[in-house]
């Protein structure tokens, strides 16, 4: 998705989709790339931003929740957006509707991109946003929610070099229409973020070569045949076994396999119900897990609301296409 030089709008609209993050493929790094994700684009939640021309920079938003403190990120990316655009830092921006801080859905790059893709296309300015992505440092660990918002579906990146280029995008298949994802929110934690996140990809021991080999072996011959061929009990299976891979592995500076106490419970329920996929987003604390259909999806969260009601459950579907600008 990139946007070339046009006549400026009077107003814009951006919807742009959260993502889920099922793992990293490679956190050894042994052959000159680290990280690399699988990941997928979701319908909701996601950013609803209205931007329109204005002499200043004004912003104002919904009265949903933590939509307050996104105005204020609203602010700090119109004004990284306008520097690297070359556009003056304008533009009366609203926020109707906002993704989750810190819960796993890559809130910060979707507001970020959403923000620079409504102030390119108030002033009519060509707009990458790959390029914003680097000069922002989103995405400096997965490509994944870069992905999402110019491409949507069922992502894997290959990873970072020793460059500033944004991870490569390795496979993109689209999610089958029919499946559902079950999100589960734990509304009282947030995930492992910034300074905190940083210092633990600093003590973490090295990610053995062998689990880093297994989980590519995974992602290649499993997910993405399975994917490919809508066979949901082999997908899940795989995903579950990454995430397993993985959350043990950060579980020392998350405080176990899940960030959330409540999550990991109801994950607990899902797996005796004998769901196939199921795990956590990126640092959580939000949970999922993957159903066939709306139907299993329904029940699924009848069972999980009762049992476990301190937790918000949500049904989403699969996004097989990027952010909306119009």
């Amino acid at each position: 998705m990139a946007h070339e030089v046009g006549t400026a709008r009077a107003t814009v609209r951006v919807r742009a989709p959260a993502r889920l993050h099922f793992g990293f493929l490679d956190l050894h790094g042994g052959l000159g790339r680290r990280f690399g994700s699988v990941g997928l684009g979701l319908d909701a939640p996601g950013i609803d931003l209205t931007a329109s021309r204005a002499d200043g920079l004004t912003v104002t938003g919904g009265d949903g929740p933590g939509i307050a403190a996104e105005c204020e990120r609203v602010r700090t990316y119109a004004a990284l957006a306008a520097r690297h655009l070359g556009v003056p830092e304008a533009g009366a921006f609203h926020l109707a509707e906002v993704i989750p801080a810190h819960a796993g859905f890559g809130s910060g790059t979707q507001l970020a991109l959403s923000v620079a893709a409504a102030l390119a296309a108030l002033h009519g300015a060509p707009f990458a946003p790959a390029a914003f992505a680097d000069a922002l440092d989103r995405g400096n660990r997965s490509g994944v929610g870069l992905a999402a918002f110019v491409t949507g579906g069922l992502i894997v990146d290959g990873g970072r070099d020793d460059t500033d280029a944004a991870p490569p995008v390795i496979a993109r298949l689209p999610f089958p229409e029919a499946w559902r994802v079950v999100l589960l929110l734990d509304s009282g934690r947030t995930g492992v973020h910034g300074a905190e996140e940083r210092r633990a990809f600093r003590e973490l021991p090295r990610f053995p070569a062998a689990e880093a080999a297994e989980i590519c072996r995974t992602v290649l011959m499993q997910v993405l045949p399975a994917a490919a061929t809508a066979d949901l009990p082999r997908f899940g299976a795989g995903i579950t076994g990454i995430q397993r891979r993985i959350g043990d592995y950060f579980a020392p500076h998350q405080g176990g396999r899940y960030a959330s106490a409540a999550v990991a419970a109801a994950l607990a329920d899902v797996e005796a119900a004998g769901i196939a996929g199921f795990g956590q987003s990126s640092w959580g604390p939000t949970g999922f897990a993957l159903a066939r259909d709306q139907d299993e999806a329904e029940a699924l969260v009848a069972s999980l609301r009762a049992r476990h009601p301190d937790l918000a459950c949500r049904i989403a579907r699969g996004r097989n296409r990027g952010a909306e600008i119009g």
